[in-house]
């Protein structure tokens, strides 16, 4: 296990190394471009060593970003879960949106998500969703999404047409593995299995093969129904339980703790991490870092790096004082 975490470590910074070195060469060639497309005069040449600069900018920003990252889970998966707060059937759609929003990031970014269980609600929206994200630095990026996110919008549901605010949190968790630094007692769990609903075909809607685990002792529940059978369903509710409880293990070192959990406030007013305002303006803002954007429409299709940024490098402004 220790040879294959080594290896894991090489490999990501022999990424680094590889993306720095080639940003470094893509560097030096474009005044040159810049010079052949201007002798030229040729827009399409100029059109394509914009887009290289476009490009080569977000790859630098995202290199800086990552080198940010030093915290103790920050290289590994991450489990995200959403959960609808106050606001009744609008909270569940603003839950719904943002588990879209954050799909869309990690399409963007290239990480597999899979969603391993997905409440929905009865007249819309869903209750709560809890997405695997794999890929590299995962965690590291996504855990300063943890909190209350706020919506303001002319509700789609008021027959009035007026604005309505809405909550909904969210939690974001180390998929710790082979870290796992607690052991589950079988007679601190209860676990009920029930019929899976949602996609996944006839199996999954005729047979009770999703598994909820309560944790006695502290009333974490977890549930699973994305996998096709019961045995592997428990097995992924588990592994959940287990990065849980082994985020409140460390609660007694506040550092830690605080990097795993984050703000696990209600969600409800005044305990907001980042407003979304749809109506009478749009703008998102950051209530942590200040940092804003206008274009509403882009956060929600998961442009969501500059938020993710601001708040890692105000993280590490903190650590130096």
């Amino acid at each position: 296990m220790q040879a294959q975490k080594v290896l894991k470590e090489k490999k990501s910074l022999e990424n680094k190394l590889d993306t720095y070195e080639r940003l470094a060469a893509e560097a030096e060639e474009l005044p040159t471009l810049i010079e052949i497309a201007e002798e030229l005069n040729d827009e399409g040449e100029a059109k394509v060593i914009a887009e290289s600069f476009y490009k080569l900018n977000d790859d630098l920003e995202d290199l800086k970003t990552n080198m940010l990252l030093s915290g103790k889970y920050d290289d590994k998966d991450a489990i995200l879960s959403i959960h609808s707060g106050t606001g009744g059937v609008d909270a569940n759609d603003w839950a719904e949106m943002l588990e879209r929003m954050y799909l869309r990031y990690c399409e963007k970014k290239g990480f597999s998500t899979t969603i391993i269980d997905r409440q929905s609600d009865v007249d819309y929206g869903i209750k709560s969703s809890t997405i695997m994200i794999r890929g590299e630095n995962a965690y590291g990026l996504l855990k300063t999404e943890t909190g209350v996110h706020r919506l303001v919008r002319i509700s789609p549901f008021n027959s009035m047409g007026k604005r309505q605010t809405s909550f909904a949190a969210v939690e974001v968790i180390p998929d710790i593995g082979d870290d796992l630094s607690v052991e589950v007692n079988a007679e601190d769990i209860k676990v009920d299995t029930f019929r899976a609903g949602g996609a996944g075909g006839q199996h999954v809607n005729t047979t009770d093969s999703a598994v909820r685990i309560t944790h006695i002792p502290t009333g974490i529940v977890v549930t699973c129904q994305n996998e096709r059978s019961q045995i592997m369903n428990k097995e992924v509710a588990m592994k959940i339980l287990a990065s849980k409880l082994t985020s409140l293990a460390e609660e007694a070192h506040k550092e830690s703790m605080d990097e795993l959990k984050g703000d696990q406030s209600m969600a409800t007013w005044g305990s907001q991490i980042r407003n979304y305002v749809f109506q009478p303006y749009t703008m998102v803002k950051d209530t942590r870092t200040g940092e804003e954007v206008g274009n509403v429409d882009s956060v929600m299709d998961g442009e969501i790096d500059v938020f993710i940024r601001a708040k890692l490098s105000q993280d590490a402004a903190e650590k130096v004082k």
